[in-house]
């Protein structure tokens, strides 16, 4: 079973080619949230009524809503018995779904982890933005994984000499987020002085990722994203990123080593992706005036 967030998306094929290059006789029931967490559970109880082998789950809220955290490894409501690989998910540690990257402490599960330290993320802005002191976000208090990404870049903030201001984004009457105060809150981070926006993680933004960045050019604030498509679709400056399509073909990795090589999912470590790619949109460089010096050109894809 694989259980997605917002559809199969490029992790999800790349994860399913692998598997079909391999030569692993798979087949795939599919079940996606929708951005909905309260039809997660409902999937769970698919996939023991299916039998399933191994469930893949796209990002924090699914990964969290068919296998709870740490706390949960004996409460029979979430996953503790079907072998399971996670994929996307920002901080598996730091949202409490693994001990470490190192050993998962859950016998069922493995996964993968796609995110660049982030200290790359600052060094890669200074490189650009040589002035750079003060990075903007918005986070969504309803996305564990924002909360924790807003977390660790305070952490940072102290350790690598810069200002943070994080906003909180604020919810509706049916309490979610609301894309039409992104324009505002974006402004406000101009009132502040940011000389950076960072998207941090985030699927609500990352769906509304074209009015995030757009109001960022308006606002003249260059935007690195961790996503790459919202550099090549959208107005983020710069992204440094995991190629998704990869994430999901080292996902399929450990699923064939527990599949077909009969290793047990607990033993496995979550493997990390090693190979990021810098793009850059010249298009944005050239309405903000601020084009990338040419050692960080050397080392990035640009797009127009």
């Amino acid at each position: 079973m694989i259980v997605t967030w917002r559809g199969c998306e490029e992790a999800c094929q790349g994860f399913k080619d692998y598997l079909d290059e391999q030569g692993v006789p798979a087949e795939f029931l599919m079940r996606d949230a929708g951005q909905q967490k309260e039809t997660i559970p409902g999937f769970l109880e698919d996939a023991r009524n299916a039998d399933v082998d191994l469930i893949l789950t796209w990002g924090t809220s699914v990964t969290r809503g068919i296998a709870g955290t740490l706390a949960d490894r004996d409460n029979p409501t979430f996953n503790n018995d079907i072998p399971q690989v996670f994929m996307i998910v920002a901080d598996p540690v730091g949202s409490g779904i693994v001990e470490s990257l190192e050993r998962t402490g859950r016998s069922n599960m493995t996964g993968t982890y796609n995110r660049m330290p982030e200290q790359v993320t600052i060094q890669t802005i200074r490189s650009y933005h040589p002035e750079f002191q003060r990075l903007g976000m918005l986070y969504n208090a309803n996305e564990r994984n924002s909360v924790v990404k807003r977390d660790e870049m305070a952490e940072l903030a102290e350790a690598m000499d810069f200002e943070l201001v994080a906003l909180e984004l604020p919810l509706g009457d049916d309490g979610a987020p609301r894309p039409g105060d992104i324009a505002s809150m974006v402004a406000q981070l101009k009132s502040e002085k940011v000389d950076f926006i960072y998207l941090g993680s985030s699927s609500f933004l990352l769906e509304n990722g074209s009015i995030f960045t757009t109001a960022a050019v308006e606002n003249g604030i260059p935007f690195l994203s961790p996503y790459e498509q919202l550099v090549r679709d959208a107005d983020a400056l710069i992204s440094v990123a995991s190629r998704y399509y990869d994430v999901g073909r080292l996902a399929g990795r450990q699923a064939e080593r527990i599949l077909i090589g009969g290793a047990s999912p607990g033993d496995l470590p979550v493997l990390r992706m090693t190979d990021f790619a810098v793009v850059i949109n010249l298009a944005v460089a050239e309405k903000l005036n601020l084009f990338p010096p040419m050692d960080l050109l050397y080392l990035a894809e640009t797009v127009d």
